[in-house]
């Protein structure tokens, strides 16, 4: 990596201002042959303005150097702050190629920091979880990986695993010290812990999936019960189409809504009803499928109109009676609102997160990249082979079980991940990052 990349690092189109990337061990020479005043000696950290040159212009501008190895990537980096012009910062891109520099690839830059040691494997992917974040929530579970906390929680269980391999080790060499099998019986607990440990890391990506991927909530029921206008209220904006004609949503309609940082993915589906033509017939079966994979379901009635159309919803339902500025309800159900009026929205916005993602905070490192998960569940399964087999083979096979349960977390933060896990990781980033 002695080579030096540069790149544009921010995005494309017109802005105030643009940044181009250097890195590398000659991106100080280099950054010097096209900044003036030229000065012998450049202080790191510090921003000097000056003249940048381009492909065929000067720009009015700021250079900054960050010294090795106190930089993003470990490396010398330089960075000229330009005018936001599209053409000016692919003219100074331009210029730094023309000088020696090599385009950098997708997510390079970040590619180099790991490396060299300046973040986890599972940091890099906290970073593009922020990036590319849709909600508050992924925000926050991206920036636990990327101040390390996952990698720390994840260390502390390899550690654990490096004390239990040292004391069979110590137990192999020494079997007669042990006669009572008392440190047999400590390893036995010390997997335990790790075990559950591990264990409780995984379960929280059940929470993790609904951060990164969001909680899909089905709106359904018969036709004229208020879905759409229901839709219409959480989202805050009109979104469907909200008719008196029976049959009026024939297909999926779809909006998201964030609900205290966490986002909701909201579908309304076709009224449900015995008597349909061939077309409504079609909506009516793509809702039922919504209906079995939806993490919530919002079963709308009036009090007038009900259907048993919920079989086979794997998801918490929530039953709603609607109209309730018209309709004294009645009968059974958990809420009573007006989406045409507003009343009691905000009430199911609550009931909505407390039922769905009400385990969600914001101190906590969840698990929501699914190698992670894959990662986490081979190492399970390792463990739990160490676990049965404790009195009844070879330690030293034991000590393989937990070998690759160590190996297995390590694909997390990147000390056993191959160059295949890395490049997937990094192709992921823009290029400028």
């Amino acid at each position: 990596m002695t080579d030096c990349i540069a790149a544009i690092a921010t995005a494309h189109g017109t802005g105030g201002v643009a940044v181009i990337r250097l890195s590398g061990e000659n991106a100080l020479g280099l950054a010097k042959k096209m900044f003036s005043p030229v000065r012998e000696k450049v202080t790191p950290n510090r921003m000097y303005a000056g003249n940048i040159s381009g492909d065929g212009f000067t720009d009015y501008g700021f250079m900054v150097y960050f010294k090795a190895p106190h930089s993003f990537t470990g490396e010398n980096v330089v960075e000229f702050h330009c005018h936001g012009g599209v053409q000016i910062a692919r003219g100074i891109l331009k210029k730094c190629l023309s000088l020696g520099a090599r385009a950098a690839e997708r997510g390079e830059f970040t590619k180099r920091a790991f490396l060299n040691g300046k973040l986890s494997l599972s940091s890099a992917e906290g970073m593009i979880d922020m990036i590319n974040a849709e909600s508050l929530a992924l925000i926050r579970a991206g920036s636990m990986m990327y101040t390390e906390k996952l990698t720390r929680e994840v260390k502390e269980i390899q550690n654990e695993l490096k004390d239990v391999l040292a004391a069979i080790a110590v137990e192999i060499d020494y079997p007669e010290e042990d006669a009572d099998g008392a440190d047999l019986k400590n390893i036995g607990l010390k997997l335990s812990k790790i075990y559950g440990d591990t264990e409780k890391l995984a379960e929280s990506y059940k929470s993790g999936k609904k951060i990164k991927d969001g909680v899909t909530v089905a709106l359904c029921g018969v036709p004229n019960v208020g879905k759409s206008s229901l839709l219409n209220a959480l989202l805050g904006y009109e979104r469907a189409i909200v008719s008196a004609e029976e049959g009026t949503t024939r297909d999926a309609v779809e909006g998201s809504v964030e609900i205290d940082g966490v986002k909701f993915d909201l579908v309304d589906t076709a009224g449900i009803r015995e008597r349909a033509g061939t077309v409504e017939s079609i909506g009516i079966e793509r809702a039922k499928a919504v209906i079995r994979s939806a993490d919530a379901v919002l079963l709308v009635t009036d009090g007038k109109t009900d259907c048993e159309i919920v079989s086979g919803a794997t998801g918490k339902i929530i039953k709603v009676f609607n109209k309730c500025d018209c309709l004294k309800p009645f009968g059974e159900y958990d809420i009573a609102l007006s989406a045409k009026t507003g009343e009691g929205v905000d009430k199911l916005k609550n009931l909505l997160l407390e039922t769905c993602g009400g385990e969600i905070t914001s101190d906590k490192a969840y698990i929501v990249e699914e190698r992670h998960f894959d990662a986490l569940k081979r190492a399970l399964h390792s463990l739990r082979s160490a676990k049965e087999g404790l009195f009844g083979v070879t330690l030293d096979l034991i000590a393989v079980d937990l070998k690759d349960a160590w190996d297995a977390l390590g694909e997390i933060t990147g000390e056993t991940a191959s160059e295949e896990i890395i490049s997937t990781v990094f192709a992921k980033f823009c290029v400028g990052k």
